[in-house]
């Protein structure tokens, strides 16, 4: 399942947008109702297996 798909299944309702923005240079940041949740420059590494979704998770709960 791709990370768009994952979470859509598990925040559609709470989520009123979602941003996947992948490009060369090795930016890859997911932002969702305007939030930055994870960035791959910031960070230096790509996300783990979960790893966006619990950050989402954890979000929502702001």
């Amino acid at each position: 399942m791709s990370l768009a798909a994952d979470l859509l299944k598990n925040f559609e309702p709470e989520i009123e947008t979602l941003s996947l923005a992948p490009s060369d240079g090795g930016r890859f940041e997911v932002t969702v109702n305007d939030q930055l949740v994870y960035s791959k420059l910031q960070t230096g590494r790509h996300a783990e297996p979960g790893e966006v979704v619990g950050l989402v998770k954890k979000s929502m709960k702001k």
